[in-house]
């Protein structure tokens, strides 16, 4: 089995190989899986540091592993104005909501009264299953960060 420990924020190395994680799965310290090549391991990070789509971590042998995000079932608020946007993030906020925010979109696990909220204020809501990277909160770990790189939540197959 392949053990890692190790997070590494970049690398130039060519990766060996992923792994595909829900979020709640990404938030735990300990996991034990399989690879997307079909290798089983075990990750073993630090308490309250969610692993970040994107993250790598080295094992005990040197392998480079990948960490990807799984779609799973969210809902995707989208707005057509700032300041719409701005009153339903501090709505959901208020209530202390796990949210994934972009550009004049959020996102949340399926919650239908979110929803109505969010439904109430005119944002269309779209329940297609997507990758799940909310905001770790400030208290956190230093927020939303991908060690570097960038790419685009918005052309995440929801509709605007």
């Amino acid at each position: 089995m392949l053990q890692a420990y190790e997070r590494l924020d970049h690398t130039h190395d060519p990766i060996d190989d992923s792994i595909t994680l829900d979020h709640d799965t990404r938030k735990k310290a300990r996991i034990k899986g399989q690879t997307d090549q079909g290798s089983t391991i075990g990750i073993f990070v630090e308490r309250g540091h969610p692993l970040l789509v994107g993250e790598i971590l080295k094992t005990e042998c040197g392998k480079l592993i990948e960490i990807k995000g799984l779609a799973e079932p969210v809902n995707t608020a989208t707005a057509s104005d700032w300041l719409t946007f701005s009153k339903v993030c501090y709505h959901l906020g208020n209530r202390h909501t796990v949210l994934q925010v972009g550009e004049l979109w959020l996102r949340f696990k399926p919650d239908h009264v979110l929803a109505e909220l969010a439904e109430k204020y005119g944002l269309t809501i779209d329940d297609s299953p997507a990758v799940f990277e909310p905001e770790n909160g400030a208290y956190g770990s230093g927020g939303h960060a991908h060690g570097g790189h960038s790419h685009s939540h918005h052309a995440e197959g929801h509709s605007h």
